[in-house]
């Protein structure tokens, strides 16, 4: 039986319930968006609608309530082969009569992103339900966030919600010392969280602990029970630390995480950016991030890594990477950039050209072109496609 209806049926119950105590904000948008990709001599389509509402009241003067319910709909090709966009020495490792289970299926969904509870007392704020947990400094990577993976070439779009107890306890002026719980089957697998946020001169900084299961997968053998890919989960313990702040005029910022791990091999991940506004308006961003999960050669990648990769698993195939930003405003309403993504580790180069549109105050166009220059089988290789995306949002 789908779930849905019933979700549909208690969400608007209990929007009429505080709207009849006047007590409620509606508000949210409607998406509109088309990713094309030319891959094997054919440009493919992907079209889909969001409708995202937002519910906010404030209960009382303590007590606030928030949801986001998301409506997405698909539409054009609908069905994607992952091993279209692998070298061949990749696909060569996918087992005989498996070749089926690489498809990558978008079906219309309705889901609740966000439904919390926030109780805020003056020695502490309580927050329970599906919330936003966002953690870190960095602006395409987030070494700290065992959470949330952001996609390269749209970093800046929302995350999904996570179910949480978040306790955020200010120690002063300057501190505030926050623990979090997110519940699994059980204790042992429920990831934790302590994290101790401050203030020092320019600059904030924040030391983080974590316990969290990671659930990787390998995608070449098959688990007829769960009738997906095998798990391999195995518990990971991170230890981080990330700040930001100006300098000599420059925004710059730092991230760093130690990754402990269960049964495979320990690493780290470090990000390390500065930005910068001239007095012409232009705006200059560069961020640097180092993974020893990933690889040094690109001969190395196996379909395992591809495959945690695009399941998002892990956050990058490669040691090490550099992103450049370069945006600027054409005119008020219109700004025009460029992103690139350079793979030190096996020389190959994503560019993103990018427009920002404001149509109106609550009418936005955006849109990118994803070029990759890269030999195939590297990270950025010609074989993975060029095309690009555009998206209308209209507010209300």
């Amino acid at each position: 039986m789908k779930r849905w209806p019933i979700i549909l049926v208690l969400f608007f119950l209990c929007s009429s319930i505080l709207i009849a105590q006047d007590k409620l904000e509606i508000f949210g948008y409607f998406e509109s968006q088309m990713m094309g990709v030319e891959i094997k001599n054919a440009f493919l389509l992907l079209y889909s609608n969001k409708l995202r509402v937002d519910l906010k009241s404030s209960l009382s003067k303590n007590i606030t309530f928030a949801a986001n319910f998301d409506y997405i709909t698909y539409h054009g090709k609908t069905e994607w082969n992952i091993l279209d966009f692998l070298a061949p020495q990749v696909v060569s490792e996918v087992p005989e009569g498996m070749e089926a289970f690489y498809v990558l299926p978008f079906s219309n969904r309705t889901f609740l992103d966000n439904a919390y509870l926030k109780i805020a007392f003056k020695p502490f704020d309580l927050i329970v339900g599906k919330q936003q947990i966002s953690l870190g400094t960095g602006y395409v990577w987030n070494p700290t966030d065992v959470f949330n993976v952001k996609d390269y070439l749209d970093p800046t779009y929302e995350q999904p919600g996570h179910n949480a107890i978040r306790l955020d306890v200010p120690l002063g002026t300057s501190y505030t010392l926050t623990t979090l719980f997110s519940p699994d089957e059980n204790w042992e697998d429920s990831a934790k969280m302590i994290q101790l946020k401050g203030r020092i001169s320019r600059f904030d900084f924040s030391f983080i602990a974590i316990e969290k299961v990671w659930r990787f997968h390998d995608y070449t053998e098959f688990d007829s029970e769960s009738m997906n890919f095998l798990e391999l989960p195995e518990k990971r313990q991170l230890l981080g630390f990330s700040t930001a702040g100006e300098l000599l005029g420059l925004g710059v910022w730092a991230e760093y995480a130690y990754n402990k791990m269960e049964t495979t091999k320990n690493f780290y991940e470090l990000v390390l950016g500065t930005d910068y506004t001239f007095d012409f308006q232009t705006y200059v961003m560069i961020e640097y991030y180092r993974n020893t999960l990933g690889k040094t050669q690109y001969d190395d990648y196996t379909l395992n890594d591809w495959m945690r990769l695009m399941a998002t698993e892990q956050k990058a195939i490669s040691r090490d990477q550099v992103y450049v930003f370069v945006q600027h405003p054409v005119t008020d309403l219109l700004s025009a950039g460029i992103s690139s993504i350079y793979n030190i580790s096996d020389s190959s180069l994503a560019l993103v050209p990018t427009l920002n549109y404001s149509l109106s105050d609550n009418v936005d166009i955006f849109a990118y072109l994803n070029l990759n220059f890269g030999a195939e089988g590297k990270a950025f290789a010609k074989n993975l496609g060029n095309g690009g995306l555009i998206r209308v949002r209209v507010y209300f």
